[in-house]
């Protein structure tokens, strides 16, 4: 872990000297950034297992493959757009905001899903049973208010309930506020902080941690069904530089999905090694083995976040299906 805060460093420093140079290296080489949290599991099952390493040899190609962790989408997409990273790590709408802005330019696109995963949201308030009865006395922590995933995922429930005019009405009482921060003032009770939009494991172990806390709604309740949460995406330039690069990487995650449906346990094993996790084994396993919890490469309804963000205006293209916005490697495969 100490190797990939380092790395991790080095890519944000190297940020500023990079803003107006985008980096160009021969096939071969891949640099790959994931956020923190069992969302990314896949991730882990590729870097533990090498197998982008393996599908390398399989055409003939040593590739070296550079792992880094950064938390926030906001973070991940300076350093793309800046060169110093070649495929990052988010939630789906701030990847069809970087889609949206870089169209003509970068021509940012996704990879593949890494899953579907719901996000809930908590709260210790006793009055609280629907989102409506929220009030400006309470607090919502998120990790980035106004444009994260979680942000997002209200504005087009609230759109729903109050119109298009009213999509941020919650983003007033959002706040900024890494998960493991919100979760344990959640667990503490006693601060401003009374609710939660929050991910795996951290929504489990506030359930877990605190009898007031209550789930309100999930994601899946917003989007109507199973979603993809976080994605993998990358510019136009570095997938058609790099083909045989990116044929390997992208057969790694196919590769490490089924690993993941194929052995649960083995999966949650190589999680706690690779993240050096604290967290219960126990919890681990049955995060992993949550039939909620889907560790796809197939996008799951993503498309609700195209046409419904695009619906509030945060989008200005209209995207005619979920292909429009991946790589066409993922085409052959299901996806919504």
């Amino acid at each position: 872990m100490k190797s990939l805060f380092r790395k991790s460093i080095t890519v944000l420093a190297g940020l500023g000297l990079l803003a107006s140079v985008s980096l160009v290296h021969a096939e071969g080489k891949i640099r790959v950034a994931q956020q923190f949290g069992i969302a990314y599991l896949i991730l882990d099952v590729v870097q533990d297992q090498k197998l982008v390493e393996k599908h390398g040899k399989a055409q003939g190609l040593d590739i070296q493959v550079e792992w880094a962790q950064i938390s926030g989408a906001t973070a991940m997409n300076e350093a793309l757009l800046a060169g110093s990273l070649d495929v990052v790590s988010a939630g789906v709408p701030p990847m069809l905001t970087l889609w949206d802005r870089t169209r003509g330019k970068q021509n940012v696109k996704a990879v593949a899903a890494l899953g579907a995963l719901p996000n809930y949201l908590l709260t210790t308030n006793p009055n609280i049973k629907t989102l409506q009865d929220f009030s400006d006395k309470d607090r919502i922590a998120v990790p980035a208010a106004g444009t994260g995933f979680q942000s997002r995922t209200l504005q087009i429930e609230t759109a729903k309930l109050f119109g298009i005019s009213q999509a941020k009405k919650y983003d007033a009482i959002s706040v900024s506020l890494p998960h493991p921060d919100a979760t344990a003032a959640l667990i503490a009770g006693g601060t401003e902080i009374n609710s939660h939009f929050s991910s795996a494991p951290f929504y489990y172990q506030a359930l877990a941690g605190n009898p007031k806390v209550r789930k309100v709604l999930s994601s899946y309740d917003i989007l109507g069904g199973p979603a993809t949460f976080n994605v993998l995406y990358t510019t136009q330039k570095f997938h058609d530089e790099n083909p045989k690069t990116y044929k390997a990487f992208y057969a790694a995650l196919r590769e490490a999905a089924e690993f993941i449906r194929k052995d649960k346990a083995k999966a949650a094993e190589i999680f706690i090694r690779v993240q050096k996790s604290k967290l219960d084994p126990a919890l681990v396993r049955k995060i992993i083995e949550d039939p909620e919890n889907d560790f796809t490469a197939n996008p799951q309804n993503t498309y609700m976040y195209a046409d419904k963000l695009h619906g509030i205006e945060v989008l200005k293209n209209k995207a005619g299906s979920w292909k429009d916005y991946f790589f066409e490697e993922a085409h052959a495969h299901p996806g919504s």
